[in-house]
Parts: structure tokens; C-alpha cells; sequence
């Protein structure tokens, strides 16, 4: 049976009111080199520093520091998918995944394929004629093969021992930044927005009344270990999923995720990061199989902010994933959850701050999805105009919610770079310091 969180509920969950706080600055102490580029994980940094740590492509030599301006350029520094040979790549200005070799800029009707249109697939699909049964034939096949054609131009595929940095200013979009077989990465002070797919899929099965999905996400980890994903900003740029149609009754999603962790990949930091405006934020996990991501994907995710997003922050499966000092600001009728407990997941949240608006209750901050335990600890909550209050999400939710979820994920984590800040500090610390431009 399903309980209601009342206000008084609530109330007697507010453990203290907490006054304002002097708030520390800081980003992360990162090495003595001023040269990003050469700058390596710290020590103990969350997961990614473990066994050999990650230090990218930091010892180069100089023949393999490259600037590069234009998605051609880019391709080229990193050398095809299998060159492991160190390598440092500075992005100065702005790459469009969709730039054709010669400049221009190509659209989605250029990476179609000639048997593909979406006024066809709609008219072909619609389940009030097609019914609720998944598309086929060869209108569908076109839209595969269009999807081959889009993934070959937009999809920047980095090898291992590399470090990608922005300049000042530096954007990557339209593109997924895929680290498939690319240990020992690091990716640092870019803004990095609107991987849309061209061609998304119609699900008629997914969920009750079906849903669009799309293929692309602006950084995926797969089969990778030793990744560090530091002081970037992820958005949707000016293409807002909440801009796109409606199509049979369901909103035609052109993104996918912002930063997800899957298919066996381990040993990842997610820090000092801002997502902003974004639906399905960060999945970790391929699915709920158990099989080969069983002891894999162990993720810190420290000192980010989510800031408009509606869910997956993260969603896990099987991984211990260490969420500690983020900063949280949700609002809107879309929002869904924010810590999404997987099959067999471990995530240990400690010491985030959430503030929540549009009269968003604590109890929807986690959402079961087949786990049975989280660790959560040091929480503060600002609902409204209320005061900040040290509040337990997990009780929130087991007021609401049966079964009960366990307080106790199995682990505690070791690897932290600095002593954890307390949740009242975290706003200030990591809205001064987070996000692409900050170092």
C-alpha cells in the first residue's frame, strides 16, 4: 500500500532548521601544472583514480599537442579509436558535430537516406492504424540506415590516454563524444550541448502509451576504465526537448543522455560539472540483466550541479556509485525523480543539497527501480520559501512508498580527494566553481 507524505509528515522529517553558513570557496586542487592539459586526476579523486589513476594524455611529447578548430581537425588529432599513443587535444571555439570536410553545415534532411522521410514514418506508424505494435518494413529500415549515416558523421570516437580541454569559450555541439575502449581519458572545461538525433525511434511498447527515444548522448562511456569527466557544462543549447512536437500523443524526443556510464565501463569521476535543462540526465547501467556490468561501474559523481533536470541523476544498476556535495535545482511539473535505485545498485549519497520548487515534495527525489537499498546521509533541503533543513530522503520516500527501501547500500566509500563539505556549504561552493570556464 502506497502512503501519504502529509505536511505534518514532512515537518516531523525536518531534523533541524540549519542557519546560513559561511561558505568556502574551491574547485578542486588539480596538480601544479597551470597547463590544463597536463594536469592529471588528484589522488584519491573518487573512483577514477583507483588502480593506475587517470592521467590521461598528459606525459605527450609535443608532436601529439594539437589545437584544433573544426570536427575535421578534431577527428584528426585523435588518431582513429585504437591509437593509445598519449595525446593532448585543445578545442578553440566552437565544433559542430554536423560540419561537413569542406565547412558547411549539413541538416538532417543531407543524412537521411532517400527512403527515409519523417511525414512518411508518421503516416506509416500511427498506432491508429499501424497499431501498438513496434514499425517494420522497410520504411523502418530507411530510418536505420539513416541513423548509420547520422552516427558516422556526428559521433567523435576518442582513443585511449587522451586529454580533450577547452579553451576559454570552447563548445562541442551537435556531437556525442564517445569513450568506447578508451581507458585512461579525461575530459575537462568544455560546454558541450544538443546531441539531437535526426531520426528518432517510435517505442510503441515503452511504457503505457509508448515513447520516442533517441540515440545519442553528449559523452558515453562504454567499455572504459580510469575516466575522468571534469568542470564541463552539458545543455540542449537552444533545442529544448520541451520545444520539440507532438507525435502520437507523445513528445518527440531528439536527446538522449547527458553523461552515461554503460556496457562494463568502471572507474569513473563525474566532478564540478553543471547539467542544466536536460531530461535523461545519467544512466549508469545498461540494463537489468545480470551478467558482465555485475562489479563494474563504479562512479563518483562530487561537487555538480543538476540544475532543471527532470531525471537519472543518476539512474544505476548494479554499481557502487558515490554521490557526495552536488548541488540540486528542481523544479517544474515534467521533474520525475532524481536518484533512480536500480537492480543491485549501491549508490552512497552523502552530504547533497537539494532545493526544490513548485511545491516538489522530498519523497519524489528517489525512485525505485528494482533496488532494495541506499545509503543516504547529510541531506538539506530548501522547499519553497521554507528555511534549509537537514531532512532523510530515504524516510521521505519509505513514508510513501512500499516496500521499504534499506538504509544500509553494503559499502563506504574511501576515495575522496578532500574532506566533504557540509551540505550547507555546497550551493555557494559549487556555483562559484562548477562548469565549463571555471578553471
Amino acid at each position: 500500500m502506497t502512503r501519504r507524505l502529509t505536511a505534518a509528515a514532512i515537518a516531523g522529517l525536518l531534523l533541524v532548521t540549519l542557519p546560513s553558513a559561511a561558505r568556502a570557496g574551491g574547485g578542486g586542487n588539480y596538480g601544479k601544472s597551470a597547463d590544463l592539459g597536463r594536469q592529471v586526476l588528484p589522488a584519491n579523486d573518487g573512483w577514477a583514480a583507483a588502480g593506475p589513476g587517470t592521467t590521461g594524455g598528459s606525459a605527450a611529447d609535443d608532436a601529439h599537442v594539437f589545437t584544433v578548430r573544426t570536427r575535421a581537425e578534431l577527428v584528426a588529432a585523435i588518431g582513429g579509436r585504437a591509437n593509445a599513443v598519449p595525446k593532448i587535444i585543445y578545442v578553440d571555439g566552437h565544433i559542430d558535430g554536423f560540419e561537413a570536410a569542406d565547412g558547411t553545415l549539413l541538416d538532417c534532411a543531407a543524412l537521411a537516406d532517400p527512403a527515409y522521410s519523417l511525414d512518411a514514418y508518421l503516416a506509416a506508424y500511427d498506432p491508429a492504424t499501424w497499431g501498438y505494435v513496434a514499425p517494420a518494413g522497410e520504411l523502418e529500415a530507411a530510418r536505420v540506415r539513416s541513423v548509420a549515416r547520422q552516427t558516422a558523421q556526428t559521433q567523435i570516437n576518442l582513443s585511449p590516454n587522451t586529454t580533450l580541454v577547452g579553451r576559454p569559450g570552447a563548445t562541442l555541439s551537435g556531437l556525442t563524444l564517445m569513450v568506447d575502449g578508451a581507458s585512461n581519458t579525461i575530459i575537462r572545461n568544455l560546454a558541450i550541448e544538443d546531441a539531437r538525433d535526426c531520426f528518432p525511434a517510435w517505442s510503441p511498447t515503452d511504457g503505457e502509451f509508448g515513447n520516442w527515444n533517441s540515440n545519442y548522448d553528449l559523452i558515453s562511456v562504454r567499455r572504459s576504465e580510469n575516466v575522468w569527466v571534469d568542470h564541463n557544462t552539458f545543455s540542449d543549447g537552444d533545442n529544448l526537448d520541451a520545444d520539440q512536437p507532438i507525435y502520437f500523443g507523445r513528445p518527440y524526443q531528439v536527446h538522449d543522455g547527458a553523461l552515461d556510464i554503460t556496457h562494463t565501463a568502471s572507474l569513473v569521476t563525474a566532478s564540478w560539472n553543471v547539467f542544466t535543462d536536460h531530461d535523461k540526465t545519467m544512466l549508469i547501467g545498461s540494463s537489468n540483466t545480470v551478467g558482465p556490468d555485475v562489479g563494474r561501474l563504479r562512479v563518483t559523481i562530487h561537487h555538480n550541479l543538476f540544475d532543471g533536470s527532470v531525471q537519472r541523476l543518476p539512474r544505476v544498476r548494479f554499481g557502487q556509485v558515490d554521490i557526495y556535495n552536488n548541488h540540486y535545482r528542481l523544479s517544474g511539473e515534467t521533474f520525475d525523480y532524481a536518484w533512480g535505485v536500480g537492480v543491485q545498485s549501491a549508490i552512497y549519497a552523502e552530504n547533497n543539497y537539494f532545493r526544490l520548487y513548485d511545491d516538489l515534495r522530498p519523497d519524489a527525489i528517489i525512485h525505485d527501480w528494482g533496488g532494495t537499498a541506499i545509503t543516504e546521509r547529510g541531506t538539506v533541503i530548501r522547499i519553497g520559501n521554507r528555511a534549509e533543513a537537514a531532512i532523510s530522503v530515504l524516510d521521505a520516500y519509505n513514508a510513501t512508498h512500499d516496500p521499504d527501501l534499506s538504509g544500509d547500500a553494503g559499502w563506504t566509500p574511501v576515495l575522496r580527494a578532500g574532506p566533504v563539505l557540509p551540505a550547507t556549504d555546497v550551493p555557494s561552493v559549487v556555483g562559484s566553481s562548477a562548469g565549463a570556464g571555471r578553471l
